[in-house]
C-alpha cells in the first residue's frame, strides 16, 4: 500500500475509511466497526453530553502532535486512573505482519498526563467525528468519559481505552521487548519509531516527563 497521513482532508474526504475498509478485508482481528456501528456508538456517547456545551477530547499519543480536528483550546492535563502503554500490536497502519509495530493506548491503573482539547458545541459533531472515525473503527478502542484536572480546573473529556477482548491487546510485555518492537514496525503510516519520537517530543515541551517512555527510549537503538 502507499504511504498515507493522517490529516484533516484524508479523515474528511474518506481517503482514511476507505484505506480502513481495505486494511479490513485482510485483517479479521480488526474486528470492523460498520458505519451503522460506529454512528451508535457516537449517539451514545453525546446522549451523556449537555446539548449546547463545548466537549473536551483527551490525547495522550499521536492526537498530541497530530489532533487533525479543530479546536478551540487546548491544555495538558492529568488524568487519574488510567495510564499510558504500549499495549496494542499493530498489523496495519505502523506495522504489519511481517513487520509488526506497538500503538500506545491507555491501560487500567495509574496516571497520565496529556492534552484535553476544547470543541466548539457547534462543531461537536464533526469534529468528534473525524477522532471517532480515526480511533473507532477497528475495535482495539472503547470511547469513555473521564475526568480530568487541567491547570486548575476539573474537565470532563471524552478519551479512547484499550479494549482488553480485542485479539491484539498485549497484557505483558517487557521494555526490552516493547523497544524491539517500536525500532522495527513500520507500515503505511509510517514507522513506530517516528511515533514514539514524536509522542516522547512533544511530552517533553509541554514539561511532562513520562518514566515508562523514557525507559523504553533507553532500550531503543541511537536513531
Amino acid at each position: 500500500m502507499s504511504q498515507l497521513r493522517i490529516t484533516r482532508e484524508t479523515l474528511l474526504d474518506g481517503t482514511m475509511r476507505a484505506r480502513q475498509r481495505e486494511y479490513a478485508k485482510t485483517h479479521p482481528d480488526m474486528r470492523w466497526r460498520s458505519d451503522a456501528e460506529m454512528a451508535e456508538l457516537f449517539e451514545k456517547i453525546l446522549v451523556d453530553h449537555p446539548a449546547g456545551q463545548d466537549l473536551w477530547v483527551f490525547g495522550y499519543g499521536s492526537l498530541i502532535w497530530n489532533p487533525a480536528f479543530d479546536y478551540e483550546e487546548s491544555s495538558c492535563a492529568l488524568l487519574r486512573g488510567w495510564h499510558r502503554r504500549f499495549c496494542l500490536k499493530m498489523h496495519i497502519g505502523r506495522g504489519t505482519p511481517e513487520t509488526p509495530g506497538l500503538m500506545l493506548a491507555l491501560d487500567k491503573g495509574g496516571a497520565c498526563r496529556g492534552v484535553a482539547f476544547r470543541i466548539e458545541a457547534e462543531k461537536i459533531r464533526q469534529e468528534l467525528g473525524l477522532v471517532w472515525q480515526r480511533e473507532m473503527y477497528g475495535g482495539a478502542y472503547n470511547a469513555r468519559w473521564v475526568g480530568l484536572e487541567a491547570a486548575g480546573r476539573r474537565l470532563r473529556a471524552v478519551t479512547f481505552v484499550i479494549n482488553p477482548t480485542h485479539p491484539r491487546y498485549i497484557r505483558e510485555l517487557s521494555v526490552e521487548q516493547t523497544a524491539a518492537l517500536i525500532a522495527t514496525g513500520h507500515g503505511d503510516l509510517g514507522s513506530c519509531r517516528e511515533y514514539f519520537d514524536n509522542t516522547v517530543a512533544h511530552l517533553q515541551g509541554l514539561g511532562v516527563k513520562d518514566a515508562a517512555l523514557m525507559r523504553i527510549a533507553a532500550s531503543l537503538p541511537s536513531a
